[in-house]
């Protein structure tokens, strides 16, 4: 019995050239399974080498929406022949990022779609970054979306999630939720039906207290897991089982 990160960048530079190390420390803190998020063909090809030595991996892949400006035809045209592959569990992380302004947001709008359209023909789950860009986000899933999913490192409020919800989506939470200025956070978390929440840690980033400054990696999600057990007044057996529960319910 173990925990799930829903969203973890291990093929990412960052974390890529100590994940062995990395990935031990996660099963001795009892992270039972990691979704690897890649976000390019370089990051896509080491998760699959990942997968051929840990039977614990699984992977998605998408193009996000900070990196549009880099991209040419070739990975258009690679992303749409990969997303079939039975190896690649969901398509993600895609979505729009508001925050920055350094890509234009019709840029960002029109390779949503498409994401979302590829995700609903290979029948697969999205994964979803919505930063500064509530409306727009939640407007082009309600019209494009057809597949389940999941609002990643969800920071939003509870209306928004239960809108969500309805459109048959999940709800992770990642380090955020044990910061000092988490805000109405928690308070979200605790009112949202527990069959629609997961867990994440959105490593390297987002580290949970008390390792903030810290690069995050998966070992530290169990004080994410810990804080929602405080939230929710459960014990963490019965916690972990529901999370575990929804994991294996959103990729059936």
């Amino acid at each position: 019995m173990g925990l799930i990160d829903t969203h973890a960048h291990l093929t990412c530079e960052e974390l890529y050239p100590q994940v062995d190390d990395i990935l031990k420390r996660a099963q001795d803190a009892n992270i039972e399974r990691i979704l690897c998020i890649c976000m390019n063909q370089k990051e896509l090809e080491r998760g699959f080498a990942l997968q051929e030595r840990y039977n614990f991996i699984d992977l998605a892949f998408g193009y996000h929406p900070s990196d549009l400006d880099t991209l040419s035809k070739q990975d258009w045209d690679y992303l749409n022949i990969i997303a079939t592959d039975e190896r690649i569990k969901a398509i993600g992380e895609i979505g729009l990022d508001y925050h920055w302004g350094d890509i234009e947001r019709e840029v960002q709008k029109k390779a949503f779609i498409e994401q979302l359209q590829l995700a609903n023909k290979c029948n697969k789950p999205v994964l979803i970054h919505m930063r500064d860009a509530t409306g727009d986000t939640m407007q082009l899933l309600k019209e494009y979306k057809q597949t389940k999913g999941i609002l990643h490192c969800y920071s939003g409020s509870v209306e928004t999630a239960q809108e969500a919800i309805k459109m048959n989506m999940y709800l992770a939470v990642g380090g955020p939720l044990t910061f000092k200025n988490a805000r109405g956070l928690p308070e979200v978390m605790a009112q949202l039906p527990l069959n629609r929440i997961l867990i994440e840690t959105d490593c390297p980033y987002l580290t949970p207290h008390p390792h903030r400054g810290k690069q995050n990696e998966p070992m530290y999600m169990v004080h994410t897991f810990e804080k929602l057990a405080a939230i929710r007044q459960m014990d963490q057996t019965s916690l972990m089982n529901e999370l575990k529960k929804n994991y294996f319910e959103l990729f059936r």
